[in-house]
């Protein structure tokens, strides 16, 4: 129940490379586009896997049957660096519900932190699909924090799908060792690199995904 997207050659590779490429990083639109992109390639390759039913449409010459999800999906999103992830999955999932959830690396140094989550909006998600984003897999500490948060205070999902655009063998590994993906839950990332540093950041990576998007913190 793992989905690596760049497994085949397609044109998510264009995208990936210029996220990656530190002459096109400079221009913070097209990387947050670029992202959306990727965001958009997912939400189509994943509405493969939904559930669907039959559903009867009025044309002006007759009544046309379409099959159409029948579950409801919720977009959840982890502030900040997945906002333009979130805009590429609701491009394409636009009837769906949504979620946001603050979580950050909270310490001392960039390589000891906890997780600290302050910020929390979702509908209830009992008996839906919760798709859950955030541009970078890296520890993996964040996105099982707030899957875990999300079950605990929202209810329990038809269905989880775990979106990340990079991913690495410790991100997965996270994943893999706190959430069921032989039941509860699907994992997709367009690719998946090769390690973490000493600080904790996806190398070959492409740096700090939220800045890129939105300029530096302080």
């Amino acid at each position: 129940m793992i989905h690596i997207l760049d497994s085949q050659n397609s044109v998510v590779n264009n995208y990936l490379a210029q996220l990656r490429d530190t002459s096109v990083q400079t221009d913070s639109m097209r990387f947050r586009r670029n992202v959306e992109r990727i965001g958009e390639i997912m939400a189509y390759e994943l509405s493969k896997t939904l559930n669907y039913a039959p559903q009867s449409v009025t044309t002006p010459l007759a009544t046309a049957t379409v099959n159409l999800p029948k579950e409801q999906i919720v977009l959840a999103t982890i502030l900040r660096a997945g906002l333009p992830l979130h805009q590429g999955l609701m491009n394409y999932f636009d009837d769906a519900q949504n979620a946001f959830v603050s979580a950050y690396r909270k310490g001392l140094t960039e390589s000891d932190f906890t997780i600290a989550l302050e910020y929390l909006a979702s509908p209830s998600l009992e008996g839906k699909v919760l798709i859950l984003a955030d541009t970078m897999l890296a520890t993996g500490a964040s996105m099982v924090a707030v899957y875990q948060e999300l079950i605990a205070r929202c209810g329990k999902p038809l269905h989880t799908h775990i979106v990340s655009v990079i991913g690495c063998p410790e991100g997965v590994k996270m994943i893999q060792d706190n959430i069921d993906l032989s039941h509860d839950a699907t994992l997709w990332v367009a690719t998946v690199d090769d390690f973490l540093n000493e600080n904790k950041y996806i190398v070959p990576g492409l740096g700090d995904a939220g800045d890129l998007c939105y300029g530096e913190k302080m």
